[in-house]
């Protein structure tokens, strides 16, 4: 019975030293002075803040919670960016407070559709897009260390897996478009334009070779001028059709 009694007691012990955050004292507390409680502020037993919860307008509804546990700044902010008492933002920190990512329902749609990443120096580098709300991404925009967008990249079929490519040049000028036409994972039709929408030419690989074998010239009104082949498929043109 003693050993029971000692086991047990054993097991309380044990519980109590892991490392679960002890709760401490709720604060709760009106910033703008108007008669309203608007911020609660939640620590833990050696005074450190856990959470602080607000409401910025006054409607009643919680539209922001930044989560501390312990650290100096926020690991976590939640928004409710629309005030309709739904959580549609999400703001990821590293301890040292620097913004990581962040996540939001970018139409008030119900789900994650949105999300944005930061490289150490706080600078937007990437921005992902769910477009037909499957849950996974499907436009992928990445930005150089100056903000300009130098590549967009689609799943355009929604099958996990990129099939076109859009390259930028002076940010936001379309440069060239590349396209995966067989969905086996590598390009094989590359556009170039002039001024982002005046197709200067197209470049096809028909055999999946790696290499291009069909080359189609168009002039600045868009129409088609020369054709030029790689029939035989050695690197070489051996034929050309003019219009």
């Amino acid at each position: 019975m003693r050993a029971r009694v000692w086991i047990t007691l054993f097991l309380f012990v044990a519980i109590g030293l892991l490392p679960f955050p002890a709760r401490g004292e709720i604060l709760q507390i009106d910033s703008d002075f108007d008669g309203k409680l608007d911020q609660w502020h939640e620590l833990s037993a050696d005074g450190q803040i856990l959470k602080i919860e607000y409401d910025s307008n006054g409607d009643g509804k919680l539209d922001q919670v930044d989560i501390y546990e312990g650290n100096k700044k926020p690991i976590l902010a939640k928004l409710d960016r629309n005030y309709d008492g739904i959580l549609d933002q999400f703001q990821f920190y590293s301890k040292n407070g620097g913004l990581e990512r962040v996540e939001k329902d970018s139409k008030f749609r119900g789900m994650v559709d949105w999300k944005e990443y930061f490289d150490p120096k706080q600078k937007l580098m990437r921005i992902e897009m769910d477009e037909n709300l499957d849950g996974n991404m499907d436009v992928f925009h990445f930005l150089d260390e100056k903000g300009k967008l130098v590549r967009v990249e689609y799943d355009t079929n929604h099958s996990g897996k990129i099939d076109r490519w859009e390259y930028f040049k002076g940010d936001k000028v379309l440069h060239s478009a590349a396209f995966d036409a067989n969905e086996d994972g590598k390009q094989d039709q590359w556009q170039y334009f002039l001024e982002s929408t005046k197709l200067e030419k197209v470049e096809f690989d028909t055999n999946a070779d790696g290499n291009v074998d069909r080359w189609e010239f168009y002039n600045p009104s868009g129409q088609l001028l020369r054709v030029e082949l790689d029939r035989n498929h050695d690197g070489t043109m051996d034929l050309v059709k003019r219009r």
